[in-house]
């Protein structure tokens, strides 16, 4: 394992957080780790972006479906787009690079998604678009909130220029190179286009379940090798029975006979 994401929920609000990233900063100085990274929905980057930079953060993922305060509000059931926006300035005044995580909804902001990349893009950040997946139970009919992202593409190249290009940032997007307007989108399509074939991550929780799929309930409990033995060797065992167990692929399924999830727990659980 060279690189760790930081994910969640919102990592930030995580009480000590800090000190956590600062006891992970130190593999990046010995060279043991190439990067750390780290998803946040930006309420709390204000506070922490200048630290975070300065423990050998680079570049971060900042979730946000929608630039409408109103619809923002409603989506997240807390937010304040204004405390994201100052968020997102004081990343890029501590000089963090950032990437837009958007979930693509239908009927709820796919004709704001040229607009939000235009503004992606307008100050160098790129942007990733994310099929809905069926994780956990919500609200909402997810049949009624899936867009395929192959009719999002139609529908954004009427009114840019698209060109697949080999970009690769070790996760699952494909990416293309929008002519007017200089930057990166990507395509996260773990429906329309299962990419497991490539996939190289697992997931740990806060409270030490291993998860080696995100579309799986099989986990392996690291707490219980860590707690059972004074050295790493009960650890090593489980992280190595558990890799070896790491699915072909994942079952996520959106339709009217499917209605219930696919995987009970929420993405919150194990992270983006």
């Amino acid at each position: 394992m060279r690189r760790l994401r930081l994910t969640g929920g919102e990592p930030l609000v995580r009480k000590n957080i800090m000190h956590l990233v600062r006891q992970i900063s130190r593999h990046l100085k010995s060279g043991a780790l190439d990067e750390l990274t780290l998803t946040s929905n930006g309420s709390q980057l204000e506070r922490f972006a200048g630290e975070l930079a300065d423990c050998g953060v680079k570049r971060i993922n900042v979730s946000i479906d929608t630039l409408d305060p109103d619809k923002f509000h409603a989506i997240t059931r807390w937010g304040r787009l204004e405390k994201v926006m100052r968020g997102i300035e004081a990343a890029e005044e501590a000089g963090l690079k950032i990437k837009l995580n958007t979930v693509a909804l239908k009927g709820f902001n796919e004709d704001e998604i040229p607009d939000m990349l235009r503004w992606a893009h307008g100050r160098g950040m790129d942007m990733t678009v994310i099929e809905t997946m069926p994780m956990g139970e919500i609200d909402a009919d997810r049949t009624d909130q899936y867009l395929p992202l192959s009719l999002l593409r139609a529908q954004l190249e009427r009114q840019f220029t698209l060109k697949d290009i080999p970009f690769k940032t070790g996760g699952p997007a494909r990416y293309v190179e929008v002519a007017e307007t200089g930057g990166k989108l990507g395509f996260i399509t773990p429906m329309t286009h299962n990419f497991c074939e490539s996939c190289n991550r697992v997931r740990i929780t806060c409270t030490g379940m291993l998860y080696m799929c995100l579309g799986q309930d099989d986990s392996a409990d690291l707490r219980a090798a860590l707690r059972a033995s004074e050295g790493n060797e009960l650890l090593a065992e489980a992280i190595n029975n558990a890799i070896a167990r790491k699915p072909k692929g994942h079952d996520f399924v959106i339709d009217r006979r499917t209605s219930r999830p696919s995987v009970s727990r929420h993405m919150s659980v194990t992270g983006g």
